[in-house]
């Protein structure tokens, strides 16, 4: 079903790099420039740091052999130094809640990838 993130070939693995390092150079542009957008509703934005650090999960799976465990460790440095940046940014402020919405995105990847794991082994 989803081969290409559980056992991917060595050229899909290239293909999952190619796809994260993309993914890093947009998240890191979107959240360092200049906001100009509004928000829907209060707390929109922690909806958007779920999905970016869900698929910024799917794609470290898929383009490394790491254990989740220590793919947790890498995204959580990234959402540390993102936090870090953007409070020394006069346009932006760090919020240990963007950083917890991140991680709990990440977490939940993973446990889908458990689950998927799980259901795929009976």
């Amino acid at each position: 079903m989803l081969e290409f993130i559980l056992r991917p070939s060595p050229y899909q693995r290239r293909l999952g790099q190619s796809l994260l390092l993309l993914a890093l150079l947009v998240i890191s542009y979107l959240v360092f420039s200049r906001p100009g957008y509004g928000q829907p509703f209060s707390h929109f934005d922690k909806l958007g740091h779920f999905g970016a650090f869900f698929c910024l999960a799917a794609l470290l799976q898929w383009a490394t052999n790491a254990p989740p465990w220590r793919q947790l460790l890498w995204l959580g440095g990234y959402a540390l130094m993102i936090e870090v940046i953007q409070s020394r940014l006069p346009y932006r402020h760090g919020d240990m809640i963007d950083m917890a919405a991140d991680m709990i995105g990440a977490s939940t990847f993973y446990l889908c990838l458990w689950g998927l794991r799980r259901w795929q082994g009976r």
